[in-house]
């Protein structure tokens, strides 16, 4: 049944993938017509995290918010589906490096990066980073339970050589690396909420306590990494800017739970920006206090 799905699947992908930007865009609006208006994709959960993060606004602008929102993770998805046939010369114009010279001279140094980055904007665009990378780009992902849209996610996503490992390989994979004098860029997105049996700290998200995950900082501290941020920027449909924001390139001097801290505040000043463009189907603030 897997296989059955994927190959009926397939082919409307693909063709949407090759689609000029602006019919391409036309059909984004469509579908989001559809997810927002016919099916309510979760509106319930938006309206609830938008008056939970975003109190000081009224109903009325946070309805504008809601429907932007909207309209851009349609646009992000859809632009995930277009990295399928998209070329090089193409995604560098859509999605520009600020500060390359940042990971560069980090790259010098001789550790491995921790780069840390959020649900915001495009995240899935991060992968066009590793065509300008000495070292390695390794990103970390869910896989999905369906083998073939699996493959096909690590597919698009490793189309720049990004190496792709799965959550539950992550420790062994950084490990056998740093054991073997291997260096790489470690991606994670580490804003979303992590399970119950996995809360270690607790941090002010948008002015609410919530459980953070702690395992980028463990990961850089135990390892010995440089931790940077991704900070991404919607400059207008289908372009985004990428800009390395430096949190430490010497972990263990700073006290537990202050580079994750860091982390969260850089996040916050993301979505106060721009509140539109955040995730925020996901269920961020469900183990709040």
């Amino acid at each position: 049944m897997q296989f059955l799905i994927f190959i009926i699947a397939y082919p409307f992908l693909w063709m949407i993938s090759i689609l000029p930007f602006r019919i391409f865009y036309w059909l984004s609006d469509f579908v989001y017509f559809i997810v927002y208006y016919i099916i309510g994709y979760r509106k319930k959960t938006v309206r609830a995290n938008l008056a939970l993060a975003l109190p000081h606004l009224n109903d009325e602008e946070r309805l504008v918010i809601e429907k932007k929102s909207y309209k851009h993770l349609c646009d992000m998805f859809m632009e995930m589906i277009k990295t399928m046939t998209i070329s090089s010369e193409e995604m560098n114009k859509r999605f520009v490096i600020t500060n390359l010279e940042v990971i560069k001279d980090y790259e010098k140094k001789g550790k491995s990066i921790m780069l840390i980055a959020s649900h915001y904007a495009s995240w899935e665009w991060l992968i066009t980073l590793n065509q300008k990378l000495s070292f390695q780009g390794v990103g970390v992902y869910k896989q999905l339970a369906n083998k073939y849209f699996d493959k096909l996610v690590r597919d698009i996503r490793s189309k720049y050589n990004t190496e792709l490992v799965p959550t539950y390989k992550t420790i062994p994979f950084i490990s056998n690396n740093q054991k073997n004098g291997i260096h790489c860029v470690y991606g994670l997105a580490s804003d979303q909420s992590p399970k119950a049996d996995r809360i270690f700290h607790w941090d002010s998200f948008m002015g609410v306590e919530v459980p953070v995950h702690t395992g980028p900082e463990m990961l850089s501290k135990k390892y010995d990494m440089t931790v940077v941020f991704a900070k991404v920027k919607k400059v207008k449909r289908g372009y985004y800017e990428l800009t390395i924001i430096p949190i430490s390139d010497n972990p263990n001097s700073v006290p537990d739970f202050g580079i994750t801290h860091i982390f969260i505040k850089e996040v916050e000043k993301q979505i106060y920006e721009a509140p539109e463009y955040y995730f925020w189907t996901h269920k961020r603030w469900k183990h709040r206090r």
